[in-house]
This record gives C-alpha cells, sequence and structure tokens, in this order.
C-alpha cells in the first residue's frame, strides 16, 4: 500500500459564488470544498466499499488560510489527503488552486457518526482501508 495519494477534482464556480467584488466569497469556499469532498467520500469510498461514511459524517472543526482570490471562469482544482486518522474522527488536508496557482489551503476533523442516533461511532475496516492510502505519508 501506497502512502500519501491524493485525491484531485475540480469544482466548478458558480455566479452565485461571486460577491460584490467579483470573487468567490469567503464562505462560499467552503460550499467548493464541501462539494469536491462529497465527490471523493461519497462517490469513491462508496464505489470502494466504504459506503458507511455516505451514511452519517458531521464536520467537528473547520480550518481556512486564503492566499489569493478566486474569480469566475477558471475551474477550481481541489486536491484532499488524509492528514490525520484516528479511531473515530479523520481529517482532510486541501490544497485549493486556480491555473496551478494556490488560491488556499483548509483541513476539516470529520466524525462518523450512527445514521439514526447521530452518535459518534468508530471507522470501520473498509472506512479505514479506504482512507488509508490518502494519509500523508
Amino acid at each position: 500500500m501506497t502512502l500519501g495519494q491524493r485525491y484531485v477534482t475540480d469544482v466548478r464556480v458558480r455566479w452565485s459564488d461571486l460577491d460584490a467584488f467579483g470573487h468567490v466569497n469567503n464562505a462560499r469556499i467552503l460550499t467548493l470544498l464541501e462539494e469536491a469532498r462529497v465527490d471523493w467520500l461519497f462517490v469513491e469510498a462508496g464505489r470502494s466499499g466504504a459506503d458507511r461514511l455516505v451514511q452519517g459524517v458531521v464536520v467537528a472543526r473547520m480550518d481556512i488560510e486564503y492566499r489569493r482570490q478566486i474569480g469566475f471562469g477558471a475551474p477550481v482544482r481541489v486536491s484532499m489527503g488524509i492528514a490525520t486518522l484516528g479511531a473515530a474522527s479523520f481529517t482532510i488536508e486541501y490544497r485549493v488552486t486556480v491555473e496551478a496557482e494556490l488560491a488556499a489551503t483548509a483541513s476539516t476533523q470529520l466524525v462518523p457518526v450512527d445514521p439514526e442516533t447521530f452518535r459518534p461511532r468508530r471507522l470501520d475496516h473498509a472506512e479505514r482501508a479506504f482512507l488509508r492510502p490518502y494519509l500523508a505519508a
């Protein structure tokens, strides 16, 4: 198993993401990250047998550093990896680029929850097997 893999996806900027200054509003960057994360964890994880991630994961913490503005037009590329993988949580690390220039870095700590009780639960074997290759080396 190779550690340090990255999941990369392009996210389209919508007109409604822009603010009065013509660039993506800081709060909308979180939406772009969410779309990228859903593409990875809800689509790819399900295909890999880690479908419990689709049933319930909540954001416990979010951190973002804005590096440059993002305008309308060019696609936003989001590269994601796992910074930490615990027993009952994991942290995604993001690199957001536009035309190969770093626009933002971010991290999100996610906690899997039971879909009926919404109480935190441990990651199961399939989830850990899916996430492990993306763990930073």
